[in-house]
């Protein structure tokens, strides 16, 4: 059998060294899904206020696109990902594809009668 560096190596090596990896990586992934429940439960908030923001903007008369926020919260994003060690790249990209989905629902809600 060959590893992937192009030794020989025993039969079932192979299956040895994915269990082990399976092994240690098992308490990781729960904590990538405990991370994740966190997440989804700050999403679940962050879209209750976006309701009020929703009630605020059509009273004002407001489009569900403000160009100035959203620049400002992709800048504060970056900033918090940077100071808490996350990649800054990663976060806009993430907050931004949440603003498009967020703007796009709020438009929609701004439509309804």
């Amino acid at each position: 059998m060959t590893s992937p560096v192009g030794r020989t190596s025993p039969v079932g090596m192979t299956s040895t060294v994915e269990a082990r990896a399976a092994t240690a990586l098992a308490p990781l992934r729960a904590e990538i899904d405990a991370v994740d429940v966190e997440i989804a439960a700050l999403l679940a908030r962050r879209m209750a206020v976006v309701e009020r923001v929703i009630a605020v903007k059509r009273a004002a008369g407001l489009p569900a696109l403000l160009n100035d926020r959203v620049e400002e919260v992709a800048a504060h994003v970056r900033g918090q990902a940077q100071s808490k060690g996350a990649p800054p790249d990663l976060a806009e990209t993430v907050w931004r594809a949440m603003m498009d989905w967020i703007i796009a629902y709020e438009d929609r809600r701004l439509r309804e009668p």
